[in-house]
């Protein structure tokens, strides 16, 4: 293993940082090259790995019927995936809770109900909907829920 620096390191951070992503995936594939048969075994390896998927499509488990209710070709979808990323990043509840709000308020989480086969799914569909309308809920309401709802 090779001692650099640590003002080197920082040195090689700094020129990455926000470097356009075609110039770095064509040098990690100039710097890490596959023969013409590693590539196809690759290609090959992947193909079988998705047609095998499809094949079991029935067989799924609860995180892939969540994912396939709510996937990137869907707006409540691409709000899940936002937060799912976002939220990792970000140091105060705050900022955190105003990111919830408005990606709860961007989705139109009343059309996935009882559109999955999955129990799990339909029940997190609701979750979602209910979340929805609590964030745009006057503020006394939601400080006491007890009392919004009549117990």
């Amino acid at each position: 293993m090779s001692k650099t620096t640590l003002p080197a390191k920082m040195s090689a951070l700094s020129k990455a940082f926000l470097r356009d992503e075609s110039d770095v995936v064509t040098n990690l594939i100039n710097d890490f090259p596959l023969s013409p048969s590693e590539r196809a075994k690759i290609t090959e390896h992947g193909r079988d790995i998705v047609t095998q998927s499809r094949a079991l499509r029935d067989q799924q488990g609860t995180l892939d019927a969540f994912l396939a209710e709510f996937g990137l070709s869907n707006q409540e979808g691409v709000a899940l995936m936002c937060l799912a990323e976002a939220l990792l990043r970000i140091p105060d509840s705050e900022t955190q809770d105003k990111l919830i709000a408005e990606k709860m308020k961007s989705g139109d989480w009343a059309a996935h109900k009882g559109q999955s086969d999955s129990v799990f799914v339909n029940a997190s569909t609701w979750g979602l909907m209910l979340t929805g309308s609590i964030i745009d809920m006057d503020k006394s309401i939601t400080k006491n829920p007890a009392k919004w709802m009549g117990a």
